[in-house]
């Protein structure tokens, strides 16, 4: 299956610097997306180890005989680990930590030479959607207080986008208590569309206007322009990064 992907990131309006990172493998194999946080230098450290190792892991060991999910799982497990070796080194950054969202394209391990299969896993509450015709659908499940308020019926979801504590995580890389890595498989079909964005995209862009963006752009870069613009527009008021994917669509 053909795809064709771009990726971008932006400041925004308010945010001096941009703590988000994200990598494209350039033969299309791996997509990450990771939004920091912790200080200044603190968050753009820590999504850019993140990046950097996970990149790193998954090209080692993309033709281990090793299933994908158990590969995706090591590459966040190593990430997770090269953050805390960085805070014991630099005490000024020991409250760093960044979310991730990845998505791999890798044949299963039964006939390399088969069609990939997509797989993402993620930490936090960078996320991944697909739109199908004009269904857009949320893939990823937000780590965070609301979202597991919501599970449990404390909080409708209307209260979610707005709660005061709509921001914190319940899990991200830079803990040492790190438990809650969820891999799951992704169906993609040709036609679907599929998006990577940190919270500052979707903080300010409601799922509508997501949704209506990824099918009126024929472009994957459109997209990820639009979507930028949008979020300006709309506020601005934290680092942005997009990376769409197009399936067997031409541009």
């Amino acid at each position: 299956m053909k795809l064709y992907f771009t990726g971008g990131t932006d400041a925004g309006l308010v945010r001096s610097n941009n703590q988000d990172a994200h990598c494209i493998d350039p033969e299309g194999r791996f997509f990450i997306v990771a939004d920091g946080m912790g200080g200044h230098a603190g968050g753009q450290e820590a999504s850019a180890i993140a990046v950097k190792t996970i990149e790193k892991y998954l090209t080692d060991y993309w033709d281990s005989p090793k299933a994908s999910p158990w590969v995706l799982e090591q590459a966040i497990i190593e990430a997770n680990r090269a953050i805390l070796r960085d805070q014991d080194l630099h005490p000024e950054r020991a409250d760093m930590g960044t979310t991730v969202v990845v998505v791999i394209f890798r044949p299963p391990v039964t006939d390399p030479n088969g069609e990939p299969e997509p797989w993402c896993a993620h930490v936090g509450d960078s996320r991944l959607y697909r739109l199908r015709g004009s269904h857009l659908v949320q893939i990823t499940e937000d780590h965070t207080w609301v979202n597991r308020a919501l599970r449990l019926g404390n909080i409708t979801p209307e209260q979610c986008r707005t709660h005061p504590w709509r921001h914190v995580l319940s899990q991200c890389l830079g803990r040492r208590d790190l438990q809650d890595i969820s891999v799951q498989t992704v169906e993609v079909l040709p036609g679907d569309r599929l998006l990577l964005c940190s919270d500052g995209l979707t903080e300010e862009v409601p799922d509508d206007i997501i949704a209506q963006t990824l099918k009126k752009m024929r472009a994957s870069d459109m997209v990820v322009n639009s979507l930028i613009t949008i979020a300006k527009e709309r506020g601005g008021r934290d680092n942005i990064t997009v990376v769409a994917l197009i399936a067997d669509m031409h541009q």
